[in-house]
């Protein structure tokens, strides 16, 4: 039979994974926006965001009771700690959706440069990420959360390309180097995000096998 601590432990498990269902939906509909040309909806992910802040206050708070109140030991005291560190990237996560959405306002403003085919990638495969990342959590799924750490090296190569295409941009014209140093921001807020999803499945790895694989080469 559950203690009432086993359930405070799974309605914090609960609040972390909505916390990441807000962000993945907030860095979803900031593509959206820029892509779509779609101002209103990027300024909707701006106004939302006070909630993904919200939500990580209220879930730290938490954690701060149970540590103080419970005093969990091993792998529960894993898990609540996890969990603190978990959220920080979430709601990293998060503000850089907000930064998406702003460029994108920005962007819209003004004529297309070009037709936005890589940065579409590089969100679909940072949403992937954090979607696997927060399932691995729930599965406490190692392979899984190895899985995504590799798939970082794709979104890598993806924002160098965008990269190097755009500075061909600005070089032919300079009249472009405002809209393409703006994409070249939001490519890099995409690769900071899968970066966050990439710690949060090496937190994964560390909640079940106790072992910290940050800074290490996973073949």
């Amino acid at each position: 039979m559950a203690t009432i601590f086993d359930r405070e432990l799974g309605k914090l498990k609960e609040k972390v994974l909505i916390m990441g269902t807000m962000v993945e939906t907030a860095i979803r509909d900031a593509v959206a926006s820029l892509v779509e040309r779609n101002s209103e909806l990027a300024r909707k992910v701006i106004e939302k965001d006070y909630k993904i802040n919200a939500l990580d206050v209220e879930i730290d708070e938490e954690c701060i009771r149970l540590l103080a109140l419970r005093q969990p030991r091993a792998g529960d005291l894993r898990f609540i700690t996890t969990a603190m560190k978990i959220t920080t990237d979430l709601e990293r996560m998060g503000d850089l959706a907000e930064d998406i959405a702003e460029r994108a306002i920005e962007l819209n403003e003004e004529p297309m440069l070009k037709p936005y085919i890589d940065i579409p990638r590089m969100a679909e495969i940072s949403q992937g990420m954090l979607i696997d990342a927060l399932d691995a959590l729930i599965k406490g799924d190692t392979n899984l959360a190895t899985d995504v750490i590799k798939r970082d090296d794709e979104v890598d190569k993806l924002n160098l390309q965008v990269f190097n295409e755009l500075l061909f941009f600005m070089i032919q014209d300079p009249t472009n180097v405002s809209r393409a140093t703006r994409i070249t921001y939001i490519s890099k807020y995409l690769e900071r995000i899968a970066d966050h999803a990439t710690n949060i499945a090496e937190m994964v790895i560390y909640l079940v096998e106790g072992k910290i694989v940050r800074h290490i080469t996973i073949e």
